[in-house]
């Protein structure tokens, strides 16, 4: 998001405080949001969770909430298409709860600094450091890595 102008960055900031408001008061919890320019139009995909997961029903109702609010807000001068769903299997981790959710599972990342010459990892999380570091097990090898040169991450699903 570093590439978006202050006013993007601003309109992005007041999306995720509205839509984080109304999936909160419905008990859902906000994974992700993404706005951007897709071929010739906009589209907004909130990726959002529950314990027990969400259903289709959840997400054609926060569909229609949203989009009402939107209307009211006028939050997007422009004309935008709105998906919402959950962030499926192999769900991205952003904030600092998804690494903790995350422990023990296998997950992937890139990171934009290499760590001795490798910049992919895939293995078990194996601990989330408030301090801004996590322990990764992959093949027989641990990795300490600092969050903050992590530049995406997500679950990795097996059968």
């Amino acid at each position: 998001m570093s590439s978006l102008s202050q006013p993007e960055a601003d309109r992005i900031s007041q999306l995720e405080g509205l839509v984080e408001s109304l999936l909160q008061s419905e008990g859902l919890e906000l994974i992700d949001l993404e706005f951007r320019k897709e071929g010739r139009g906009w589209v907004l995909r909130v990726f959002m969770d529950k314990p027990g997961g969400v259903t289709l029903d959840d997400c054609a109702e926060i569909s229609r909430q949203l989009g009402d609010q939107f209307e009211v807000e006028d939050l997007i001068p422009h004309a935008y298409t709105l998906e919402v769903s959950s962030p499926g299997l192999d769900r991205p981790l952003k904030k600092e709860k998804d690494f903790l959710r995350s422990i023990g599972k296998k997950v992937q990342f890139s990171t934009k600094v290499p760590l001795e010459k490798q910049s992919f990892f895939k293995g078990i999380l194996l601990d989330y450091q408030v301090s801004g570091s996590l322990r990764l097990a992959e093949n027989k090898k641990t990795w300490e890595v600092p969050v903050e040169i992590i530049t995406k991450a997500r679950l990795v699903y097996e059968d």
